[in-house]
């Protein structure tokens, strides 16, 4: 079953008008789950007027800061994300699962790197935690942020920044787009889009000395960078990606492998912390994560959205269609693993195992 854990809040702090930072502390007996990888984000689990909701938010902490931070941003309409700026307080109590999420690359102490990073909005928020442990624990690698925001008063960790910038003299630069407000240089201000990808890659960002990109935040922005930085000569294996939401597939889904047969019903055997339970459901209509949670198992979600990667499995028998993915890497896919939320069954037999 899905593990959700107490977390403890310790500090709820204002971080812009419409944006707070939570500071967790986990049971004793559960610290080493939450011993996090830089880029992870946790997935939170809240009951409101009887309807469970889960949301995943990205871990704002370097891993040597001895603290479990998340950056929570208000959203129009949002349920959780407004509750906790609303009334969340220290000493409240909040349901997580641990870390999860490959929006990260190994840390090497040795290498001399330079990463560069594309964030908009809160989407600064794993980009942060990145920039932190890999300044702290590769000392000859560099990092340059292009920080896309409205105005300057919407600037997620704005001190923060300028204090690591500060701190790692020389190896931490900041590029500020804002929107509305204006600066001192044209190229700045405005929306990030591919004629200002291509400005900044001929004026201010040498790509052929990029090792490894990592862009976050909303998706049209996103994919436009990402097919910027091809387009300028990185491969796929150089630029990771975090999307906040998803409307169309960004990276590869499974494609339909055999349609030669029209399957109503589809035997499924669900292996899930090392118990394997069998049910039926249909081929068309029904994902095989919500088939699940209609037969009561409690398999693990969050995004339902294809954007997170909670439900990752591994299909081991028979086939699926993958609808959509925005989490799996390529070769992820190719060894048979998907996201359940977002999988249809092609044959009438399909094992799926969690636990791989």
């Amino acid at each position: 079953m899905p593990r959700f854990f107490p977390l403890t809040v310790t500090e709820v702090r204002r971080e812009t008008r419409d944006a707070i930072v939570v500071s967790l502390r986990p049971r004793d007996q559960d610290r080493d789950r939450f011993d996090f990888i830089q880029g992870q984000h946790l997935t939170f689990r809240r009951v409101f007027d009887g309807v469970e909701f889960r949301r995943s938010y990205s871990i704002c902490a370097g891993r040597d800061d001895g603290v479990l931070q998340v950056g929570i941003k208000r959203v129009t309409g949002g349920f959780f994300s407004n509750w906790v700026n609303d009334h969340l307080r220290a000493g409240d109590v909040l349901e997580a699962m641990p870390p999860m999420g490959a929006f990260h690359a190994p840390i090497e102490p040795s290498s001399s790197r330079h990463y560069l990073g594309f964030a908009a909005g809160s989407g600064i928020t794993p980009l942060l935690s990145i920039i932190k442990t890999v300044l702290a624990r590769e000392k000859r690698s560099q990092f340059t942020l292009v920080y896309a925001n409205r105005q300057v008063q919407t600037i997620m960790f704005r001190e923060e920044l300028e204090d690591l910038k500060n701190r790692y003299l020389g190896r931490l630069s900041i590029l500020h787009i804002l929107k509305t407000d204006a600066q001192d240089i044209d190229l700045f201000v405005g929306r990030v889009d591919a004629s200002k990808c291509a400005a900044l890659f001929r004026s201010w960002i040498d790509l052929s000395g990029i090792d490894l990109a990592f862009i976050c935040g909303p998706e049209p922005m996103m994919l436009t960078i990402a097919a910027s930085l091809r387009e300028h000569g990185m491969t796929d294996a150089q630029i990771k990606f975090e999307l906040f939401a998803a409307a169309q597939p960004g990276r590869a889904a499974t494609p339909r492998l055999s349609a030669s047969v029209d399957v109503e019903v589809c035997e499924v055997a669900l292996t899930l912390d090392g118990a394997t339970r069998h049910f039926r459901m249909p081929t068309q209509g029904q994902s095989v994560l919500e088939a699940a949670l209609a037969s009561h198992i409690d398999v693990p979600y969050a995004c339902k959205a294809g954007v997170c990667s909670t439900c990752r499995a591994r299909v081991v028998e028979g086939e699926v269609e993958m609808m959509a993915n925005h989490a799996l890497e390529d070769d992820e896919v190719r060894r048979g693993y998907v996201l359940t939320c977002q999988s249809y069954p092609l044959t009438d037999r399909l094992a799926v195992n969690y636990d791989v």
